[in-house]
């Protein structure tokens, strides 16, 4: 085989590959919006973003492997390889991948809430004593100056008679 052809061959490789890559990519936007509901905005936004990044990946692949020229065969090859990855693994990967996110993600929610729950209480707790020293120590300072207003009073008293 000529290098030209072996060289041909191995574009068209890294084309699919790039194809598998962009689709599996783009699964993992799909996994995020199935845990975390979006609204068209943001949407809109992340589409933007991806095909951004996406058409400066597949230009760095172009400038690379064959001068920036694209071939008829570039494009067959990332629909090949997007439509091989969709075919095989696809949805599947996305409703497994969410699934397994979300469960772990519950599990960690959980094993939160038993931790978080004795700290409520504790705070809650906090919160009563905090109060009552407050309620104590508002009694004392209107004990305090409650005397010293009597002491200050006999005081002048004492100072006005001499």
């Amino acid at each position: 085989m000529s290098q030209d052809i072996i060289r041909e061959v191995s574009f068209f490789l890294h084309s699919t590959i790039m194809g598998i890559v962009i689709t599996f990519v783009y699964d993992w936007f799909l996994i995020l919006r199935k845990l975390i509901k979006h609204n068209s905005l943001w949407i809109s936004l992340e589409d933007i973003i991806f095909w951004l990044a996406c058409g400066i990946g597949v230009f760095y692949m172009l400038y690379r492997e064959n001068n920036g020229v694209l071939r008829w065969f570039t494009v067959i090859g990332a629909v090949i390889g997007m439509a091989v990855y969709k075919l095989l693994i696809g949805n599947k990967f996305v409703h497994i991948m969410s699934t397994c996110i979300y469960k772990i993600m519950w599990l960690i929610f959980k094993i939160l809430q038993v931790i978080v729950k004795p700290l409520k209480w504790l705070l809650s707790k906090l919160k009563k004593l905090a109060a009552l020293i407050k309620r104590k120590l508002r009694k004392l300072r209107n004990f305090i100056k409650n005397k010293l207003t009597v002491c200050i009073k006999m005081f002048k008293m004492v100072l006005c008679k001499q």
